[in-house]
């Protein structure tokens, strides 16, 4: 019950926004426990499952105690909340070093299992290796499963394709009715000039036609 109890307070502090005295050291530690306390999920760190409980633990305490430095405090707690969250953010930096090598490793390796579990582990920057990922992806996408990044990816890369292609239909659509105009400007300039060449020819007919008759009146006096 007790445990039951520490769970939900705990679930309910990280909902809450972060304390913002040295927010921008905190926002970072606070932001990532909850994935880094996911990684025991990872057979690689299920060695450190004590270590990774004990430093979600002291995030925690360490949190709550920056929304009591956040209402009133002073200068020396100020200080030893600041010297807490430098310590914690070096454990921080520590886990994202090590799955940025384990990353590396598990494609050298071609361990896919452990290739999407770190992908999908919030911890890594997925949007600046995107097309490592998704070549590495079709390389070996018969024995990696897509569900949660990759599948974002694909599905990223579809709609902007189906952007692409209706972009596409449109401008070729809007050139094809260009062209059509001009097809039919000329047209209507050639039925113009076939117009003016009938009426042209129809008056030099009638004034030849009116010449003959004025001749032939001379001829017969």
């Amino acid at each position: 019950m007790y445990k039951l109890i520490l769970i939900t307070f705990l679930t309910t502090l990280l909902a809450a926004h972060n304390p913002k005295p040295y927010a921008a050291l905190g926002d970072v530690i606070y932001d990532n426990v909850q994935n880094i306390e996911s990684l025991k999920s990872i057979d690689t760190y299920k060695l450190y499952e004590d270590d990774i409980d004990k430093y979600v633990s002291e995030v925690y305490k360490t949190k709550q105690e920056g929304y009591k430095i956040e209402k009133s405090s002073t200068s020396v707690e100020k200080k030893e909340y600041l010297n807490k969250l430098r310590s914690l953010s070096k454990t921080n930096d520590y886990f994202l070093r090590s799955l940025k090598t384990l990353y590396n490793e598990a494609m050298n390796k071609e361990n896919y299992k452990l290739f999407s579990q770190i992908i999908n582990s919030g911890l890594i920057d997925i949007q600046n290796k995107k097309k490592e990922i998704i070549d590495y992806y079709y390389k070996h996408k018969e024995d990696i499963d897509p569900k949660g990044v990759i599948d974002t990816f694909l599905e990223e890369d579809k709609r902007l394709k189906a952007i692409k292609e209706a972009q596409k239909k449109h401008y070729k659509t809007k050139k094809q009715l260009e062209v059509e105009k001009i097809q039919r400007i000329r047209q209507n300039d050639k039925e113009e000039q076939k117009r003016l060449e009938e009426a042209l020819q129809k008056d030099l007919n009638s004034k030849k036609a009116e010449i003959r008759k004025i001749q032939k009146k001379e001829l017969s006096r």
